[in-house]
């Protein structure tokens, strides 16, 4: 069985909608940020941590994943308030910044951990179109303080690589791993 180690509706969303059977399961892990780490190196320990933290079952096959968005070095993860989300808007407005995400697959002693990149190109946003934004809810539980498949959706110039990568999950490298170790992605 396959479970997902995340309470993400858009990662589910993802997986039902490429017809992979899972579950959920999810257990307890710390996101803070380590003095330091470089920012694939913090999705994809979180992504092992996620992995980790969740009870199993023999046979179970864990995924688990982080995602995050960098801009200018800087890691830009869930917003803490309103204030947050727009400082977060306004620092990508008009440049590209990096969503990366660390993916974890666990079964009995075994991990895969991988990662991927997408570059996304943002519009200029005025400070209106910042405040309505942050006004309808939308960013308080994404990193980098948006969705790409929502309202956010027209901020959006061009995005180089995975578009699922930054909705939260790399269903393209998913696929590749779940099928290098046997998993039956059909569901027969």
């Amino acid at each position: 069985m396959l479970i997902l180690a995340s309470q993400s509706p858009r990662r589910k969303e993802i997986l039902q909608s490429a017809g992979i059977p899972f579950q959920v399961r999810i257990g307890d892990v710390d996101e803070s940020v380590k003095p330091g780490e470089a920012p694939m190196s913090y999705v994809r320990r979180l992504a092992v941590s996620k992995a980790m933290a969740v009870p199993r079952d023999p046979g179970d096959l864990i995924l688990a994943a982080d995602t995050t968005v960098v801009s200018e070095g800087e890691i830009l993860g869930k917003p803490e308030n309103d204030e947050d989300a727009k400082r977060m808007l306004r620092k990508l407005s008009g440049k590209a910044h990096e969503v990366l995400t660390g993916i974890c697959l666990f079964s009995g002693s075994k991990l895969q951990i991988d990662g991927e990149s997408t570059l996304v190109h943002f519009t200029s946003l005025s400070e209106d179109e910042i405040e309505q934004y942050v006004a309808s809810g939308e960013p308080k539980d994404k990193a980098g303080a948006y969705g790409i498949q929502g309202l956010a959706s027209k901020f959006i110039q061009r995005v180089d690589g995975c578009y699922f990568n930054v909705v939260g999950l790399p269903i393209s490298l998913v696929y590749r791993h779940l099928r290098a170790v046997g998993f039956d992605c059909l569901g027969r």
